[in-house]
């Protein structure tokens, strides 16, 4: 029966054009055997979420809703067990007498329906949510509330029951911390924050760059919390004075992810600050990282060089590690050793030799960089230029036949040049060392399931305008429970690229000022991170907000 219903719901997609008979050949020849026709289409590409669900929301007449929009009691949730709740993707909503309406991902799952009907008793009337709404909201009522209830109700803050509390993987605050952690891999947050307030401690994620405060917790919680995270990040559970920092790993919902984890002491206690990296996604590919057309050939053409610096420039969190992780792995190979020196650590690598540094017994970028040079490297990539030492020691690997990669804090690509100058190092070597500078921005993508095409306001008539860009309609997200109702989902890079050519070398040999250096890069088809922004605002990929929120147009 499964396979009837699967072959109508391609039909009907074919007959409402939303993919062509090709398309669902390919689908239905190429899917595994036990994954449903829409979530390959999904996969793949083909198809929306969103125009899934209107196709289905024609086909059926169920109505699709956003679970946010429901306040969901209680007794609900006792209602219907967690374990169909997980299993067959369901939340139930409202209860009206006999009448039960649960969201589901899938309305034709009829046997999912026929359990929760037996289970509750009730009469089932379905609707269709997507499923990070789902996950989401499962998470958030079943899992989170469930710990958080037990973690308040069975909390004891006596001293001599603390450790079992932080130690026993059984007990509430132990239960709490995972579902914590768990809840923000869920909404695909890039770090939590764990912030003491005078009477609170403040849980906030960072999800698509942007801080949003999930929930607060009791202060009389905060303690044996923060103990319990340090524990887990074999950190010293004692010292509270100094900032420590450490790592966990773990498995969430099957899915391996790797956490830094940073103290601080602050006024009301310490702040713990955890960067999820998702080690499914820690080996990016290049092609896919927002390059332009022009930008990854030029990109290309740097780190294909056998020797020379190719530095990525921006600040903090504007994905500088994800951009090296996805050039290692492209160059990465049985011919090449590559190692590098890193502070920390964050994507662990196959074949790569890795550093970390230890200033404590003095292993720092700098002697770190001198060993290496004593290891017969072809690659070697620094997680960060910080000083003069570090700089020189660069600067000759380069000469001497090694591709180094390595970051600096700068605002925009020209201005690494004369961020090395600052330094020290001397014109003739940077002129003869550095093949390439990449700056970089994340800015957020238009959600694909609501973004809609609107007319330009005055002030982007302006923009466009100014930097010769035609451009007729900009996209932007009305909101939906694909993205939380922000309109953006998921990010993506810009970039600013200087190539370093025979002219550049030249002006930096002759100290050129940043001015003359833009006039010749103008020439040779630069472009600004701003226009770079703008150009993937005109794709329909993000929006102008975005690109101002994150680039200046110097």
């Amino acid at each position: 029966m499964s396979r009837v219903t699967r072959k109508r719901l391609g039909d009907l997609l074919v007959e409402a054009n939303a993919i062509t008979q090709e398309q669902l050949d390919y689908a239905l020849q190429n899917r595994n055997a036990n994954e449903r026709l829409g979530d390959f289409l999904i996969r793949e590409n083909l198809l929306t979420e969103q125009l899934l669900i209107e196709v289905l929301e024609f086909q059926l007449g169920v109505p699709h809703i956003s679970i946010s929009q429901y306040a969901i009691e209680l007794e609900l949730i006792q209602l219907v067990p967690k374990e169909l709740a997980k299993r067959s993707l369901l939340m139930p909503l409202t209860r009206e007498k006999n009448k039960l309406l649960i969201a589901m991902a899938d309305p034709m799952d009829y046997f999912a329906i026929e359990e929760v009907r037996m289970v509750t008793g009730c009469q089932i009337e379905t609707s269709i949510a997507t499923k990070d709404d789902l996950y989401r909201s499962i998470s958030k009522y079943y899992d989170l509330q469930e710990t958080m209830d037990a973690a308040l109700n069975d909390f004891i803050p006596l001293e001599k029951d603390e450790e079992t509390e932080i130690l026993d993987d059984d007990s509430p605050i132990v239960k709490l911390v995972n579902q914590i952690i768990s809840s923000a891999v869920v909404q695909r947050a890039s770090d939590i924050h764990f912030d003491p307030h005078e009477t609170e401690l403040c849980i906030r994620l960072r999800i698509d760059g942007v801080l949003k405060t999930e929930r607060s917790l009791p202060k009389h919680m905060q303690n044996m919390i923060i103990a319990r995270i340090k524990i887990m990040g074999n950190l010293n559970i004692t010292e509270n004075r100094l900032p420590q920092d450490g790592r966990i790993k773990a498995n969430i919902n099957l899915h391996p992810v790797d956490i830094r984890l940073s103290t601080l002491p602050t006024i009301y206690g310490e702040k713990v600050v955890m960067r999820v990296l998702d080690l499914n996604n820690s080996h990016g590919d290049i092609n896919k990282l927002g390059f332009s057309a022009n930008n990854l050939v030029n990109f290309n053409g740097m780190i294909s060089k056998p020797n020379g610096i190719v530095l990525i420039t921006g600040p903090t969190g504007s994905g500088k590690s994800s951009t090296l992780s996805a050039t290692l792995h492209h160059l990465n190979g049985e011919d090449v050793n590559v190692i590098t020196v890193e502070d920390p650590v964050e994507y662990q690598m196959d074949g790569v030799n890795q550093i970390q540094v230890r200033e404590e017994i003095g292993l720092t970028f700098a002697t770190g960089l001198r060993s290496i040079l004593r290891q017969d490297p072809d690659i070697v990539m620094i997680g960060e230029i910080r000083d003069l030492e570090t700089a020189q020691i660069a600067t000759r690997a380069s000469l001497t036949g090694h591709l180094v990669l390595s970051t600096l804090h700068t605002n925009s690509a020209v201005e690494s040049i004369s961020r090395l100058f600052d330094m020290g190092i001397e014109p003739f070597l940077i002129s003869s060392s550095v093949v390439g500078i990449v700056a970089q921005r994340l800015v957020r993508r238009v959600c694909r399931d609501c973004g809609e095409y609107h007319n330009l306001s005055m002030q982007e008539l302006d923009i466009f305008a100014k930097h010769s860009i035609r451009v007729e309609k900009v996209k932007r997200g009305i909101g939906c429970p694909s993205c939380s109702n922000t309109g953006y989902r998921g990010r993506l890079a810009i970039h600013e690229l200087l190539v370093v050519d025979d002219h550049v070398k030249e002006l930096i040999l002759n100290k050129a000022s940043i001015v003359e250096l833009k006039k010749h890069m103008y020439t040779q088809g630069y472009r600004t991170l701003l226009e770079d922004g703008l150009l993937k605002v005109a794709e329909g990929i993000t929006t102008t907000e975005e690109i101002l929120r994150v680039a200046t147009d110097n």
